[in-house]
């Protein structure tokens, strides 16, 4: 009785080993698929660059991307100012924003090796005023990234003239300011951004900068 039992037992239990066959191959497939699409999709955030970028690295290059404005998305990046090439000079970085009409960023490495910088609306310019449009941000990568955009509690931007270059501003600092000769820096907490001290300290050397148009 117990036996007859028993083998009515194993034979109501059937183990389909083909369906457990094809849901391992539906799963092998699903993560294939994930893979691909999230290739596909860093793909999609890596501009081509004329020259490449000394300051960047391929994946800081795409979370940055993934932030830039709409209208620079499906444009390379032009490298249009790179202190290795055109030196040090604010005159000069000025110079070499005649003729654009495109929104530009800037990279800067300091003499502690930290990356940062900010995305401006338009092209730097000598201006008595703040000028710009909220597009503009400022980012960093020390230690970690992080970027911050416009806070909408004014309007100070950008701000450029012979002897620096500055961007935010509320409570008489700075998100970041540069001098003249484009050697000493300097990073605040300001209300434009609501952003942190950039750098590692408040003032910094600065050891390069590379300025990246979109055209």
């Amino acid at each position: 009785m117990s036996r007859l039992w028993y083998e009515k037992k194993e034979r109501s239990q059937p183990v389909n080993h083909k369906y457990n066959l094809i849901a391992t191959k539906e799963d092998v497939n699903a993560k294939q698929a994930t893979t691909v699409k999230a290739e596909l999709e860093s793909e999609s955030f890596r501009p081509n660059l004329s020259d490449p970028s000394e300051l960047l690295l391929p994946d800081q290059i795409e979370k940055l991307t993934k932030h830039l404005p709409p209208r620079t998305i499906g444009y390379p990046w032009t490298l249009v100012y790179g202190t290795g090439k055109h030196g040090t000079s604010l005159k000069t970085l000025y110079r070499t924003m005649l003729g654009l009409d495109t929104p530009v960023l800037m990279v800067i490495k300091d003499s502690d090796g930290q990356v940062f910088g900010a995305l401006a609306s338009e092209p730097f310019k000598v201006s008595d005023c703040f000028y710009g449009t909220g597009e503009t941000f400022v980012f960093t990568f020390s230690p970690d990234f992080e970027i911050f955009k416009w806070t909408g509690d004014n309007m100070f931007f950008i701000k450029g003239d012979m002897d620096s270059l500055a961007f935010g501003g509320g409570g008489g600092e700075f998100a970041l300011w540069l001098d003249g000769d484009l050697y000493h820096g300097r990073s605040h907490s300001c209300k434009t951004f609501g952003n942190h001290t950039l750098s590692k300290k408040e003032d910094f050397c600065i050891q390069d900068i590379e300025i990246w148009a979109f055209e």
